[in-house]
């Protein structure tokens, strides 16, 4: 049985951008272990083959299959064990009711009834904290915010002796009769015994009757964007994050920004292939490039114009990661923000500290936490670095490399 290396190791290893220099000589092949041989060029391997073949007895066999099952169901595999492609597959969202004003809904708009779970490490709950500040929803939906620590069990609940966690509604579940829950999987098996999913945030739960209404951010995000507004002052009623003179546009981007941008950095981060990687974060670096170009057509400030909508809550907690967390950690390296997009630099930064609802969500002791020591396949020591410094810059400074660009000109 012959067994030769993968076609991506090897055109990885001849790829241009990832090789320091040409091997300046080799023998044509060479043997390196009884019963392999390795060829070269001057490019590097060309190939690796193994003459022997591995004898696995019936038992090992059958033991490896009973783990690899059992390790497919761990919450912390972001890519199915024995999935050759390499790719991360987001799992749909499993609650998908809504609050609505039509006559005799579920669930009916009423002041106090709703609470959201939320991580501030996790980009898509962000979305549902931004919005509910933006359109001033505080007195009307209550939120707690879970650990930065994701564990085996998933997402846990602070203990009153965490002191490494600070963070507005950091707190053990608030929701009377959930006293008992450690995590939030109680919460979830408590209204769905069976549940067999990903125990992810945000969650918008009804207090009245004990539920999830809905565990799929952009639908909540859209829920609160409309369906208090008759309640609501009018400073708040009248922000329209999904105006219908725009609707075709917003989802016209969404549809780019999530697959490319706001998933696309799971993508490339949690690749099991090297071209499951390289694939990814290039549509991710291409993407970045088209909506630094938007901007730079547009104006902005935001990226319809002069209005913050949808697109903006979305896009921002992706941009606002980028640099402390994914440049190094999901290895989305090509460019930083600060140094490599200066209009979306600057949208960044115009959002983070002109708006109250962007600042005050932003949690950056829970996002680096999270993803440097929850993600153990992709940094196994759970070192947190410590740059960028400062995690997003002041409005009026720029890093050396872009100081230095902008007096040549």
């Amino acid at each position: 049985m012959n067994i030769r290396a993968p076609p991506s190791a090897l055109s990885r290893i001849r790829t241009p951008l990832l090789a320091s220099r040409p091997i300046a000589s080799f023998p044509p092949s060479r043997p390196i272990l009884r019963g392999s041989t390795i060829s070269w060029d001057r490019k590097g391997i060309s190939s690796f083959v193994n003459t022997r073949r591995a004898i696995v007895p019936n038992s090992v066999a059958k033991k490896q299959t009973q783990q690899q099952i059992r390790m497919a169901s761990k919450i912390t595999d972001w890519v199915k064990p024995g999935d050759s492609s390499g790719e991360f597959k987001r799992q749909t969202s499993s609650f998908r009711n809504w609050i609505s004003k039509e006559p005799g809904a579920k669930f009916p708009p009423e002041k106090g009834r709703y609470h959201i779970y939320v991580s501030y490490a996790c980009p898509w709950a962000t979305r549902t904290l931004i919005v509910r500040k933006l359109k001033g929803l505080e007195d009307w939906i209550s939120f707690s915010s879970v650990h930065w620590l994701m564990g085996e069990k998933g997402w846990r609940f602070p203990t009153p002796e965490d002191t490494d966690a600070a963070g507005e509604n950091v707190i053990p579940d608030p929701v009377p009769g959930h006293e008992k829950y450690t995590h939030l999987r109680d919460l979830y098996f408590a209204v769905e015994p069976n549940y067999q999913g990903r125990f992810t945030v945000p969650v918008l739960f009804d207090k009245k009757t004990n539920t999830i209404v809905n565990n799929e951010s952009s639908e909540i995000l859209r829920m609160l964007g409309h369906v208090f507004d008759d309640q609501l002052p009018e400073q708040y009623a009248k922000i329209d994050l999904y105006p219908e003179s725009l609707r075709p546009q917003i989802e016209e981007a969404h549809e780019w920004t999530y697959d490319k941008i706001n998933n696309g950095v799971y993508k490339s981060g949690f690749a099991t292939t090297q071209a499951a990687y390289e694939r990814n974060v290039t549509a991710l670096f291409e993407a970045l490039d088209k909506a630094e170009k938007h901007l730079a057509e547009s104006g902005g400030p935001y990226f319809f114009g002069d209005n913050i909508t949808e697109v903006d809550v979305r896009l921002f907690p992706t941009l606002i990661r980028f640099d402390p967390v994914y440049v190094q950690h999901f290895k989305c390296n090509v460019r930083d923000i600060r140094s490599g997009y200066p209009h979306l630099h600057k949208y960044t930064r115009n959002l983070y500290w002109n708006h109250p609802a962007f600042k005050d969500t932003t949690n950056f002791l829970h996002i680096k936490n999270h993803y440097t020591r929850s993600h153990t396949q992709i940094n196994p020591h759970s070192i947190t670095p410590l740059g960028p410094v400062p995690d997003i810059l002041p409005l009026d400074e720029e890093v050396e490399a872009v100081k230095a660009a902008l007096a040549k000109k």
